[in-house]
Order: C-alpha cells, then structure tokens, then sequence
C-alpha cells in the first residue's frame, strides 16, 4: 500500500512542475531483473516491474509462466538480490484480448477478463487495460484504430473483472495505447508523429463515459495515466528521438486533468530525452528491449574476450555461433516477420537488431549452456584489464575503483546497469552529481 502512494504522490508531484517520474522495467529476464532489483536497492527507490499479456497469461504465455507464477517468481529473485519484495509494484502491461485477436471478440473479451482477474488476484496493483485491437468479427477498417466506444466498452468490462478479483486494495489504471504497435516500429519509417491532442481528449471521454455506465465511477478514480505517442519509437537500426517542441501541444492537453502521460517504447532515448520526458509529463517510462540489448551486448563483449584468451580455452562456448544456430533451428518465428532484406542482412540483424528479438531465445538449454560455458571459462582463465579495456571500456575505471565485482556476471549486471542508471537519473531517483 506505501509504495503505491508513494507513486500517486510522485505523479502529483510531477503535475506540479517537480520534474519527478518513475520508470517500469518490462521484462522476464532474470539477469535484467537482477541488475534491476539492484538498482532499485542502490538508489533506496520502489521498483515497477511489469509483464505482458502475452509473456505471462492464464496459459503460460511465451514464458510458460502464469500470473501465480511471475509473482512467485519476482519474489525469489527479490530475496535473491535483499531488494524487499513490498518496495516492488507488479505490472500487467497491454492486458486485454491482444494474445487472442484471431478469435471472435465475445470469446478474446472473456478470455482476457479472465486474464485480469488473475493478475488482479496474485497481487498486480499497476494495470495496464488496453482492448484497442480489431477481433476476428470486428468490423471497420483494420489500418485505422478501433472506435474509441468500442475500445472504451470493452476496457470497462475488463476492469470490472478486475474490481470484482481485487482483494483488499484496488488497482491503479492506466488506459490507451500507442501506435505503432508495442516491441518497437516494424518498418523503416520517416518520421513518428506524436499523439494529436484531441485524440487523447476524446479517447478520455469514452473511458470515463462507459466507466460511469458499468458503474466504475470509483474506479475511473484510480485511472492514473492515459498511453500516448510523443515521437519516441525505434526500429532494428534506427531511433527517433524526443523532439519536446513537436510534442508541446501533447503535452498540455492534460493541464486540467489529474491524469499524466505513459509512454513505451522509451528504449535508447538518450538521458536528456528522457529527461525532458518526465519534465513534460510524460513521467512513467516504459523499458525492456533496451535491456536485454545490453545484456546481449556484454555476452558478445565477453565472447570476444574468451576469443582472444583461446591459448588458455580448451573447450570454447562459441556464444555467438550458437546464438545463430539457435535463432535459425528453434522457432524462427520469433524473428522470421520482423527481419527482411538478404540473407546477410538478416543474419546481422539477429545479432544487432534494436528489437532484440534474441530476447526471445536465452531461456533454449542449448543457448543457456553456451552462456554457462562462458562464465565458467573466463572465470577459470581471469579477464585481463587489457581485454576490459579492449571490449568493455566503460567499466575499467568500476572495476578499479572497485565499485563491481571482477565476474563475468559481474560485469554483464554492471553493463545493464549503465541504462537503467539513466532512467533513475531522469525520473529523480538518482543524482546527477
């Protein structure tokens, strides 16, 4: 209960000019939440940590984990890390018939109720409803968005679902979504236009007005933020950055509302971006792809460490052949729709895509005994400063100051680090000093 207060008043706080936000990791790594739980515990903040509809569900989603699950799951890796588990809020992120838009929309809407009832029940308490995809029947025309009445009416009855399974203390909400999808823009684009503001205003309106009707005008109460688009997105090699000018009238259209703005999408925003983010109210960050990224990004560093320790390697981890390997033989659906071009070009994007889609592949036994593998290596062989310097240069002067640790894990958590310290310091949980 104290740490969703403290989140209502670090919104207050951030619509009365305080320049205050809060960021949400959205993630199922373990190594990401590791890094974050510790950052958390550096910084003496609370910690959002969110999944989403299709990670976790009542069917596993692609984690193979249910709400029960991930709960029990955060609260292991939070003792892990001695984070207190009650300084974390739990997350549902684009809850609603997302995992079932190939179904007609009366069996997607009941199955998403269901969804919610459970997140709300293993104690989820940031609630992200989000109904704003076409279903099977739906009617209309599928390249313009869902009518704000009919997103509205369905994101009604899937927070009743959640008041009816809340037990004890109620939920926040957050409504809307963003366009482009979320997981980053899948095309080559010019320019990201941010949200018009009579776009919010009317999407505000048919929430609050079928809330009223379900008899949610108490729970409309606990609406917090609306999703927005203020041009940040990212592609596989290209980021748009904020623009604040551009974004200006968007970020205005909420001066009479209690309300503020949730973006996604925020990954690999510089930290004056996000900076100016917060300031503008669009104070809840949304993070994830980013994340893994540096993950990856320090598991090749090492691989080319371990590469250059050969003489002293009998038996290599071959991390980044197996990575391939892995991405090409097991499920490439994961990737095969996102990544276009030739054959070379494909191949370099399942390396270095922004979208990260290798998020997808560490949890394979194959992949994560290559990772194993190459901890166990370097441990045995020692990472000279020099290759430190070489591949990780970044963290040569932690590791003298002796600030992090000299494991490989080490160094992959304090790389990871490194964003999520930028997203402290623009929502004021870290000094700039």
């Amino acid at each position: 209960m104290e740490n969703i207060e403290n989140l209502k008043k670090r919104l207050a706080s951030n619509k009365k000019g305080s320049g205050a936000g809060v960021y949400s990791v959205c993630s199922a790594h373990k190594t990401v939440l590791e890094a974050s739980l510790l950052q958390a515990k550096e910084d003496d903040s609370f910690l959002i940590i969110e999944s989403t509809s299709n990670q976790v569900n009542q069917y596993g989603g692609y984690t193979g984990m249910k709400a029960q699950d991930f709960a029990a799951y955060i609260k292991d890796l939070a003792q892990s890390c001695g984070f207190p588990f009650e300084r974390i809020i739990l997350g549902g992120d684009h809850l609603g018939p997302n995992p079932w838009q190939g179904e007609n929309a009366q069996s997607a809407i009941e199955k998403a109720g269901v969804l919610v009832k459970s997140y709300v029940k293993e104690g989820y308490r940031k609630i992200h409803l989000d109904a704003s995809m076409f279903c099977l029947d739906d009617d209309g025309d599928r390249t313009k968005p869902l009518a704000d009445e009919i997103t509205a009416e369905r994101t009604a009855r899937l927070c009743r679902a959640c008041e009816d399974s809340a037990d004890g203390e109620k939920p926040l909400y957050i409504v809307g979504t963003e366009v482009p999808v979320p997981g980053g823009s899948k095309e080559t684009e010019t320019d990201i236009k941010p949200t018009e503001p009579e776009g919010i205003r009317n999407t505000l309106a048919a929430m609050e007005d079928a809330f009223i009707k379900a008899g949610l005008t108490e729970a409309w109460g606990r609406v917090i933020a609306v999703v927005a688009q203020p041009g940040v997105e990212f592609g596989d090699n290209h980021i748009f950055y904020y623009e604040r000018e551009k974004a200006h009238a968007l970020s205005r259209a909420l001066d009479n509302s209690p309300l503020v703005y949730e973006v996604h999408s925020t990954d690999y925003q510089s930290g004056q971006s996000l900076k100016h983010l917060v300031e503008d109210h669009f104070c809840i960050l949304k993070v994830g792809p980013a994340l893994t990224y540096a993950y990856r990004e320090a598991l090749f560093s090492l691989a080319k460490i371990e590469k250059e320790l050969n003489y002293k390697i009998a038996s290599p981890s071959n991390l980044e052949e197996t990575a391939e390997k892995v991405m090409l033989e097991s499920s490439p659906n994961y990737w095969e729709k996102y990544y276009h071009g030739t054959e070379d070009e494909k191949r370099f994007a399942r390396k270095f895509s922004l979208s990260d889609r290798i998020r997808y592949y560490w949890p394979c036994t194959e992949l994560a005994e290559a990772v194993e593998k190459l901890f166990g290596n370097l441990s045995s062989a020692g990472i000279p400063l020099t290759l430190v310097s070489q591949y990780m240069p970044h963290l040569v002067m932690p590791l003298c100051e002796g600030t992090i640790g000299k494991k490989p894990y080490d160094l992959v958590i304090a790389h990871i680090r490194g964003i999520l310290e930028t997203y402290a310091r623009a929502c004021g949980f870290k000094s700039d000093k």
